[in-house]
């Protein structure tokens, strides 16, 4: 009793202590996981449907529409940037007659069991709407220079529009979805899923597991289409493009847990509102059918897409050419799912930064003030391209993503995010030595270029430009790309 009555008085001490000195300084943040990465968007211009692979040989393999409809094209790069000017070698042909003679479309490479295979759509010459899904196979450590056979048509519950075969494996067995009519239903296509008893062969009965009901899967056309699975933190997530294929055009996407049948469409749970859609702020219209790839260092998850520059096109958006091929780094939430954000500005791709003492908390804008804070939306709101300096060489300003032309700058020495209005003083107060970590030289810390000394730091959560003179200081002005 009097041993137990000692600990209580020492726990007591102890927590009365901490009250009158205070909570201590937050611990440091570990470097991210995922650090950043940037691109330069279109990575290629008149290229739909664009699916990247990056294989165990160090290169990343890139195929997509054509708008001409009638080959299958490969590049080949050792950077997902290198694929803009990687030359492309034509590895297929439409038939001259019959079966697999017009639409060619949505080609998806993949290397399965030592062997290369592309999935694609196609018509015939004589029923160019009659859309089936068709497999090559490629034999070749280079695809580009492969010998390719055809393995035939993918055969499913019945012979109408198929189209967008993508095939996964989830805990060792591989499977197979696309979008099909089902003639039971008045709609343009839904989503199927099946597992494979080889690479061009279903085994099972396919289940249907999304179709078109939400108005924003409804626009011009009643169409689930293009499907492709990304998996994090034992969950499978489908995304799939919905509606015509214009500015209407955006991403859906379905949850199931990874231990689950996924042949069940119970397993499956649909999201009641776009992950990704057009942004007029950023002059991006359309933004689908993607695919996923990952980072050069492998880790960070990159989304791929295709949308275009413009929001009005002439005729039957089928006969535009201008979709083009882009990407941008996906990030995860606390609650593990991924948020892609808005279709970003073309460019250079956007970065976030998280905060060295508060490893949860990003720079963001609210309001058009700028502060961290944790669990950020929408996730725009904390994503800036780091651009020349407005105000000279061997500088940068940071440009908000979603609010182009906008930047971050201090007056007062308080930190805003507010329009260039073009003075001299503006590209001044927006402008930035891009210095080592003040705290961790893996950071970044950024100095003000017409206020020598001053850094970017947070206090009470807001962000300043102060001199950092105690650990403290140096801790609040350092952060993490991400």
């Amino acid at each position: 009793m009097r041993r137990n009555a000692v600990r209580l008085l020492l726990a007591a001490l102890v927590a009365l202590a901490a009250c009158v000195v205070g909570p201590g300084p937050a611990a440091q943040a570990a470097v991210p996981a995922s650090p950043a990465v940037t691109y330069t968007n279109p990575i290629a211009e008149k290229r739909a449907d664009p699916h990247i692979f990056k294989h165990t040989d160090g290169y990343y393999y890139f195929t997509a529409t054509v708008p001409e409809y009638d080959r299958i094209v490969l590049r080949r790069a050792t950077t997902i940037q290198g694929l803009s000017t990687a030359p492309e070698v034509t590895i297929w042909t439409k038939h001259a007659s019959g079966v697999m003679g017009a639409h060619i479309w949505a080609p998806e490479i993949h290397f399965i069991d030592g062997k290369w295979y592309v999935y694609f759509a196609a018509g015939a010459t004589n029923d160019i709407w009659a859309i089936r899904m068709y497999v090559l196979e490629g034999t070749g450590a280079n695809p580009l220079t492969a010998t390719w056979t055809e393995k035939g048509q993918i055969k499913t519950t019945w012979e109408s529009f198929s189209l967008d075969a993508t095939t996964f494996a989830v805990n060792g067995v591989r499977y197979l979805a696309w979008a099909q009519r089902n003639p039971a239903e008045n709609n343009n296509t839904s989503l199927f899923i099946a597992k494979m008893a080889n690479p061009w062969t279903l085994t099972g009965t396919p289940a249907e597991i999304s179709q078109p009901t939400l108005s924003w899967e409804t626009v011009g056309y009643k169409v689930n289409e293009g499907p492709a699975v990304i998996q994090h933190g034992g969950k499978v997530f489908m995304t799939y493009s919905a509606s015509a294929t214009d500015a209407n055009y955006c991403l859906g996407m379905l949850t199931a847990s990874a231990s689950a049948d996924l042949t069940n469409p119970a397993s499956w749970t649909k999201g009641t509102q776009p992950v990704f859609k057009t942004s007029d702020a950023t002059s991006q219209y359309g933004p689908g059918h993607n695919s996923f790839t990952v980072s050069e260092d492998g880790k960070s998850d990159i989304l791929v897409y295709h949308d275009r520059s413009y929001k009005d096109i002439s005729g039957d958006p089928l006969n535009d050419p201008n979709r083009r091929t882009r990407v941008q780094k996906v990030y995860w939430k606390a609650d593990g799912t991924p948020d892609f954000g808005i279709p970003v500005a073309d460019g250079v791709t956007p970065q976030r930064f998280s905060s060295y003492n508060f490893a949860d908390r990003f720079i963001r804008h609210w309001e058009f003030r700028a502060k961290i804070e944790a669990d950020v939306s929408p996730l725009a709101d904390s994503q800036f391209r780091v651009v020349p300096g407005l105000a000279g060489s061997g500088t940068v300003s940071l440009e908000s993503a979603n609010f182009p032309g906008y930047y971050l700058r201090h007056k007062n020495y308080e930190v805003w995010v507010e329009k260039n209005d073009g003075t001299a003083q503006f590209a001044s107060d927006a402008t930035f030595y891009k210095r080592a970590g003040l705290a961790d030289s893996a950071g970044i810390s950024y100095e003000s270029y017409n206020a020598t000394g001053r850094y970017i730091r947070h206090y009470n959560y807001l962000l300043y430009v102060q001199p950092p003179s105690t650990t403290t200081d140096k801790a609040d002005a350092t952060f993490y790309a991400q």
